[in-house]
């Protein structure tokens, strides 16, 4: 006589034995449907692991849950996504530590923010900084300034160096792009680039105020150590990079192409910073 097996290939007469059941007991489980819930949940799973890859996998379930309810208008529990991306997986991409490096010298500027960084309309106060990374051929700097209102990133610059030219190419782009009117604030660490004559006297034409943190103080320029430190875990520290041209095509793409129109910031509600400013302008319009 044939036996009959339960899952894992034990006879169902020992396996009901073991979990004290009725054998029809476990031939109407084994046969019955799935509940409506599960079914719910595999479709609900599907988009989730769909959003996750859009995120390019570094979407915790905060800005999973975001994305589902605001972008795909979609009624889900936070705690649910977390569920399910824990059963299917998916994971984001997790903070890592950095030391940091040693102070910088000293600032012809006072610090005009003083750690409030809040603003109530675009291009009124910038902040910027330098950052590095290395690859085979070499390490690859990017300076960036960054509009504390939105989070946008108005202007960088990427070479293979860290002169002055770096941070002023960088300043340049974001003057062109944004025209910000005299008296905004352009805030900085207190690396050589920012206290260099050049930098100081592209803030004077421009009619644009130059700010300094402390020596050695991460957080008196919080705002550009937490983009960096975004962009770190999401795009630098994911994978090995070959060459400087293919790690500046990735950041160029990154910042263009992912974190400024589509990257949900926790601090905006979880919209992107372009979503963000355009609706700051339809509100300006509608009133």
């Amino acid at each position: 006589m044939v036996r009959e097996l339960a899952a894992g290939g034990f006879p169902v007469a020992v396996t009901c034995r073991v979990l004290r059941v009725s054998r029809s007991g476990f031939y109407e489980w084994n046969g019955r449907p799935p509940s409506l819930r599960a079914v719910a949940d595999a479709s609900l799973t599907s988009t989730i692991t769909q959003v996750h890859a859009g995120s390019r996998a570094t979407y915790g379930a905060p800005r999973v849950h975001a994305e589902l309810r605001l972008g795909l208008g979609l009624a889900c529990g936070r705690k649910r996504v977390a569920r399910l991306m824990r059963t299917a997986g998916l994971v984001g991409v997790c903070h890592r530590r950095k030391h940091r490096r040693s102070g910088p010298l000293p600032a012809p500027h006072e610090d005009l923010v003083q750690r409030r960084f809040a603003a109530d309309a675009p291009d009124r106060l910038w902040a910027t900084d330098v950052t590095e990374h290395p690859t085979a051929e070499g390490k690859v700097y990017c300076a960036a300034v960054l509009d504390v209102f939105s989070r946008t990133i108005v202007g960088w610059s990427i070479a293979d160096h860290m002169r002055s030219e770096l941070v002023v190419d960088a300043l340049e782009m974001a003057r062109w792009r944004r025209r910000p009117a005299p008296g905004a604030i352009v805030h900085s660490d207190r690396g050589s680039q920012y206290t260099s004559w050049i930098f100081g006297h592209r803030l004077r034409s421009a009619g644009l105020l130059g700010s300094m943190g402390r020596v050695a103080s991460s957080v008196d320029n919080t705002m550009m150590e937490s983009f960096w430190s975004t962009m770190q875990r999401e795009l630098l520290d994911r994978r090995q990079w070959s060459t400087r041209a293919e790690l500046g095509s990735a950041i160029f793409e990154w910042i263009e192409g992912f974190y400024n129109p589509r990257r949900r910031h926790s601090g905006l509600g979880y919209r992107s910073p372009t979503e963000f400013e355009a609706l700051h302008t339809a509100a300006l319009t509608a009133a």
